[in-house]
């Protein structure tokens, strides 16, 4: 009879320990998503209008996932870090397409300067 009992306990321990092990998920990963959103920081993001929205949508997202990983919805948080990342790094894009495109014009005002200067003709259109 000892040796039914000890398979029941120790098939019991072992259960718990399964079952243990399934309810607790990888821990949520804010990694990429912060570095995502420092970068677009850094960037400049928050002077460009569509970086702006996007930086901000970043931030807010991150805060969710953290309140999603605090109530134990790992799954949900982990989406939610995606999308923070993916916004942050949309924010980083538009940051710099708006720089080129300031670069791009200050490149043909200052060709349009020297031409006035040197008198040359005018690009056709």
């Amino acid at each position: 009879m000892r040796h039914g009992n000890m398979a029941i306990v120790a098939g019991s321990v072992l259960l718990a320990v399964v079952i243990a092990g399934c309810g607790s998920g990888p821990a949520v990963n804010r990694e990429a998503s912060t570095s995502a959103i420092r970068a677009a920081e850094e960037v400049g993001a928050s002077n460009v209008p569509t970086a702006s929205l996007y930086l901000q949508l970043a931030k807010e997202e991150e805060e969710n996932a953290k309140g999603l990983a605090a109530k134990g919805q790992k799954e949900q948080a982990e989406s939610m870090l995606l999308r923070s990342q993916a916004d942050g790094e949309l924010a980083v894009a538009l940051s710099r397409g708006d720089a080129d495109k300031t670069e791009a014009t200050q490149a043909i005002e200052r060709v349009q300067k020297l031409r006035q200067d040197n008198q040359l003709p005018q690009e056709r259109k």
